[in-house]
């Protein structure tokens, strides 16, 4: 059985606001964010629908990545690097021909959510 790969973000109420916060002692692989929009974002159904499609249909690169949601390479990208700032994807350099291709790769299995009142 693989191993599961977990990302874990941990939210904390902080006057009255909520923030993401790095817990202490942790590899730098943890995430250390201002506030909770960031969070917002990658809650969102693209972001869901990039994940599923990386997962299920393991496009060969960012630009057929875009092809197969049906979307333009801009949005894609800018979606990609925020999931990349969270460390939900990574991307892989890979050599075809005389071109460099970034392959999206999921990195983690689940990701966990702690809210902390």
């Amino acid at each position: 059985m693989a191993k599961t790969k977990i990302r874990e973000i941990t939210i904390i109420e902080s006057d009255s606001t909520f923030s993401i916060l790095k817990k202490l002692g942790l590899s730098k692989e943890e995430y250390d964010f201002e506030g909770i929009s960031a969070l917002r974002q990658i809650l969102s159904n693209e972001k869901a629908r990039i994940l599923h499609t990386i997962k299920y249909q393991k496009p060969r690169s960012i630009y057929h990545l875009a092809k197969l949601l049906g979307r333009n390479f801009k949005p894609v990208f800018d979606d990609l690097k925020l999931l990349k700032r969270f460390g939900l994807v990574e991307f892989v350099q890979e050599k075809t021909k005389n071109r460099i291709s970034h392959r999206p790769e999921i990195m983690v299995d689940t990701l966990t959510i702690n809210l902390k009142i």
